[in-house]
């Protein structure tokens, strides 16, 4: 059975998506199917591994709202054993939507449910905010990885995030554990970078991920040319970075089965 992995955090711009892509891509080459949700209205994590929007017919907006079965939503990627459910903007809308389903934080579980033994891993990625959809990714998830951005605001925020995971484990889904705090954006030529990783480390000890995501110029080019940055530079310092962490997720899961 897959493990599902949500990767959440309400501030914008710490990452999540850059690390979704690029874990998947890492998980995928390393021999382990991987299926990528994108739970977010920007669809970044879509055009990121090469699916034009523009052409996609079913979306994860159709199977939440409309009730298609997520099969047909789901489109392969350029890398073998990675495949991907797209979002579509109109996401944007089915918030409100949801709420006259029954049982609407549970809507993206039952979804998931049928598909879940086909692949190794499924990596969601949320938007940025704490609405029903991200929700509803928790509530399917496993376990939840929280990038965190070395920068001076890194730990606001994060204690609302924790909060969330705390009522959703409580009255949604009692086995949702956090996988790893991961670190991203990551400078070691300032010192307040440093100082972020140390902050972070001594909070939440064991759970921050050994791996952490540098800063690099490939890593921000790649999404341009709807590649993962292993497809556009192997030897980068980004590639490497995530190529890390999977491994790292394959090690520590490997131990809790």
């Amino acid at each position: 059975m897959g493990k599902i992995i949500a990767l959440a955090n309400q501030k914008g711009g710490v990452g999540k998506t850059t690390t979704t892509i690029n874990l998947a891509a890492s998980l995928a080459t390393l021999e382990k199917t991987v299926l990528v949700i994108d739970a977010d209205p920007q669809a970044n994590a879509s055009s990121g591994l090469g699916v034009d929007i523009k052409e996609v017919d079913c979306s994860l907006y159709e199977c939440i709202i409309d009730h298609a079965d997520i099969k047909d939503a789901i489109y392969t990627t350029d890398i073998e054993g990675l495949d991907i459910v797209p979002s579509h903007i109109d996401l944007v809308g089915a918030e409100i939507e949801m709420l006259k389903i029954n049982g609407r934080e549970k809507v993206m579980s039952d979804l998931l449910a049928s598909v879940r033994d086909d692949y190794d891993y499924i990596l969601i990625d949320c938007s940025p905010s704490l609405g029903l959809i991200t929700v509803n990714a928790l509530t399917a998830a496993d376990s939840v990885i929280i990038p965190v951005q070395c920068e001076y605001f890194a730990l606001e925020g994060i204690s609302k995030l924790l909060n969330t995971i705390k009522i959703i484990k409580s009255k949604l889904n009692p086995k949702l554990e956090i996988e790893g705090f991961l670190l991203t954006m990551y400078d070691s030529r300032l010192r307040l970078a440093r100082q972020i990783y140390d902050e972070v480390k001594r909070h939440f000890q064991e759970l921050v991920f050994k791996a952490v995501i540098q800063r690099n110029v490939k890593l921000s080019e790649s999404p341009s040319h709807g590649l993962p940055v292993i497809l556009y530079d192997a030897d980068s310092t980004g590639a490497k970075n995530h190529l890390c962490l999977a491994k790292e997720i394959i090690e520590k899961n490997k131990e809790s089965r």
